[in-house]
């Protein structure tokens, strides 16, 4: 039995934040970020841990079956906390039940973006020409049940389109072919895209959030044209279920009070995301149970569960 945990004794030692993914990404880069913020705040070394492989399973779970206690957390995405609820049919952990979210810190917006060979503009003018031209079209994505292969589905579905998908092991390879136009059109996330939208090697129709990005004026959103779309990937920390409330509510707290800074807003706005004031962690984990369903729905459609 664990002995009763008070917010005065925490830390007491090292904290380590595992990363599902390999060294140098978007989640990489926010975990240590705010790794740094909290070793400053809390008084103790935070050390980043990256435990990548089987689609952010190993790290997610690896946090999941470790001791409650506060030392072990996890900076994870929408696809380990929710997309993978449905899409492996054996997921060795529950998002929803094994985890005690702590701060949603980013949303990662998406760009909807064609090979300028395509003759469309516009979304408009793409939902056009995908419903003249049905299963003619293909997108690629960085694999089965990835954000890219998953925003599809769901414009697919809002739109009453039909294209094929042509799946890669990760995202980079979709784009290089995207930008050879082996491939006609892709979600992708806005960093790796950004300086060949500006080049004109490929043309960005749509944005996958509410708000339109700074980092490509002029591009708008989505959902101007597709009412209610809206298709994020989502950045946050949480712990594993059982870890006492006292360091649940210190780690909450002081993770509030990072995300408020502006010189981390600005960090997270210069890597392609959208920092967020993050909600109270009951709120937080009806949230999280409200994206394994919708997302379940989506992988469900597709077709995109694994065995």
């Amino acid at each position: 039995m664990l002995p009763a945990a008070r917010a005065d004794d925490f830390p007491a030692r090292n904290i380590t934040i595992v990363v599902p993914y390999a060294p140098g990404g978007g989640t990489d880069t926010l975990a240590r970020m705010f790794g740094q913020k909290l070793e400053e705040r809390l008084g103790k070394p935070v050390v980043i841990e990256n435990r990548p492989g089987a689609g952010a399973v190993i790290g997610a779970n690896a946090v999941a079956r470790a001791t409650p206690d506060g030392y072990t957390l996890l900076m994870g995405t929408s696809t380990p906390l929710a997309i993978n609820a449905t899409l492996f049919r054996k997921l060795p952990y529950d998002p929803a039940r094994d985890f005690v979210p702590l701060a949603l810190v980013a949303n990662v917006p998406f760009v909807l973006v064609v090979n300028p060979s395509l003759p469309v503009q516009s979304t408009a003018e793409l939902v056009a020409y995908a419903r003249a031209n049905p299963g003619k079209l293909s997108f690629g994505s960085a694999g089965a049940g990835s954000p890219h292969h998953l925003f599809m589905e769901l414009f697919k579905s809002m739109t009453g389109t039909d294209m094929l998908h042509v799946p890669f092991k990760g995202s980079a390879p979709a784009l290089t072919e995207l930008i050879a136009g082996r491939i006609p059109l892709m979600f992708t996330d806005i960093p790796p895209s950004q300086e060949f939208i500006k080049a004109g090697r490929i043309r960005a129709l749509g944005v996958s959030s509410h708000e339109v990005v700074a980092q490509l004026p002029g591009v708008p959103t989505i959902a101007a044209t597709v009412p209610g779309f809206e298709a994020v990937a989502w950045q946050g920390l949480v712990a594993p279920a059982g870890t006492p409330k006292p360091v649940v509510d210190k780690l909450h707290g002081t993770l509030v009070q990072i995300e408020a800074l502006p010189e981390i807003r600005e960090r997270i706005g210069k890597i392609g995301m959208i920092p967020i004031a993050t909600p109270p962690v009951a709120e937080l984990q009806s949230y999280v149970k409200s994206e394994v369903a919708r997302w379940g729905e989506v992988v469900r459609k597709a077709g995109a569960i694994v065995d």
